[in-house]
C-alpha cells in the first residue's frame, strides 16, 4: 500500500521490531531511546502504552522491557491462519538434512522480501527477526520477479534499471532464462549481498552530488554481478542460493523456498542440488490454497 506514512505509527513500529530482535535479550528504557533516536518522553510514552497493552513487559529486576503475553497471543492466531508457512518450514527442515545445506522461507510484503524462516543442516533453527528484510529490487528477488504477473515484474525491472535500458534488457532476459530453468541461482557471497543492500539503500537516499555517480556505477555493477549465468560455464562458481517460487492456482507467487550451498560449484552440481528443493516445492504447492 502506497501513501504517506504516519510518523507516531512508525515510531511504535520500531519500538515492537527492536524488542523483537532475537539477539537483543531486551531493552533498557534508555537503550530504546538512544538506538531509536527517540526523545525520552517519547519513548517513556510508546513504552508504557505497550506495556498497558501487554503489548511490553518490563522485568523489575533488570528493568529491560521484552515483548509481552499479547503479542505470544496474536502470533499463535497468525500462525494457524497461515497453514502454507507451516508446511514450507516442514519443506526446509527436510532440506536441510537431506542436502547439509542451511534452507530458508522467503516471502513479499509490499517492495520488501523478509525471511520468514530458517533451518540449519545440524537441526538447529535460526530466530528470524523482523528487521530481516531484503529489498525486492535487482539484484534481489529473481525468483519471485521470474514468476511475477507482468505488471509487477516490469515495476522490479525499472526499479534495478533507473533508466538504462540496456540494463532493463538484461533483467528481462534474466527473468525469462530463470523461468526456463525453473530456480534462481544467486551467484552473490554474503559479504557482496550485505555491500549491495547498503548500496541499493544510498541509492534511494540524498547523497552529494559527487559520490551520486559513483552510488549509480556500483549499483549497476551489483546487479550485472548477480546477472552471471553458469548454465554453460565449464568451471564451477560460488553459489550462494538456489531457490523457487510456490505458486498458486492461479500460478502467482505464494513464497519461496530456497537452499544455499554458499561453495563454488559446477552446473551438474547445481542441476543435482536443485532436484531436491523442486521435490519439495511440489510437494508444499499440494497444500496450496485456491
Amino acid at each position: 500500500m502506497r501513501g504517506v506514512a504516519s510518523a507516531p505509527a512508525e515510531r511504535v513500529l520500531d519500538v515492537v521490531e527492536l524488542l523483537s530482535r532475537p539477539e537483543s535479550g531486551g531493552h533498557r528504557f534508555s537503550d530504546v531511546a538512544r538506538e531509536l533516536g527517540l526523545s525520552q518522553a517519547t519513548a517513556h510514552s510508546i513504552l508504557k502504552t505497550l506495556c498497558d497493552r501487554g503489548w511490553a513487559t518490563r522485568d523489575p529486576i533488570s528493568k529491560k522491557f521484552v515483548l509481552g503475553l499479547t503479542v505470544a497471543l496474536i502470533a499463535e492466531r497468525f500462525e494457524a491462519t497461515r497453514p502454507l508457512l507451516a508446511v514450507a518450514r516442514e519443506a526446509i527442515r527436510r532440506l536441510a538434512e537431506t542436502t547439509h545445506m542451511p534452507a530458508s522461507v522467503v516471502e513479499r510484503t509490499g517492495d520488501e522480501l523478509v525471511i520468514t524462516a530458517f533451518e540449519t543442516p545440524d537441526g538447529s533453527t535460526k530466530p528470524v527477526a523482523s528487521h530481516e528484510r531484503i529489498p525486492y529490487a535487482p539484484p534481489f528477488g529473481i525468483a519471485c520477479a521470474a514468476w511475477d504477473i507482468p505488471s509487477e515484474q516490469e515495476s522490479w525491472i525499472q526499479r534495478g534499471a533507473a533508466g538504462d535500458t540496456s540494463l532493463a534488457e538484461r533483467l528481462r532476459a534474466v527473468l525469462a532464462q530463470t523461468r526456463d530453468r525453473g530456480y534462481d541461482i544467486d551467484w552473490m557471497t554474503p559479504a557482496l549481498a550485505h555491500a549491495a543492500h547498503a548500496i541499493e539503500t544510498l541509492s534511494n537516499e540524498t547523497v552529494p552530488h559527487n559520490l551520486r555517480s559513483v552510488v549509480d556505477q556500483l549499483r549497476v555493477e551489483f546487479i550485472s554481478a548477480n546477472l552471471l549465468s553458469g548454465d554453460s560455464a565449464r568451471d564451477a562458481l560460488p553459489v550462494a542460493t538456489i531457490s523457487a517460487p510456490v505458486l498458486d492456482a492461479r500460478d502467482h507467487v505464494r513464497l519461496i523456498l530456497g537452499i544455499h550451498p554458499l561453495r563454488a560449484m559446477t552446473t551438474s552440481e547445481i542441476r543435482a542440488a536443485a532436484e531436491p528443493l523442486l521435490r519439495e516445492i511440489d510437494r508444499v504447492g499440494g497444500h496450496r490454497a485456491p
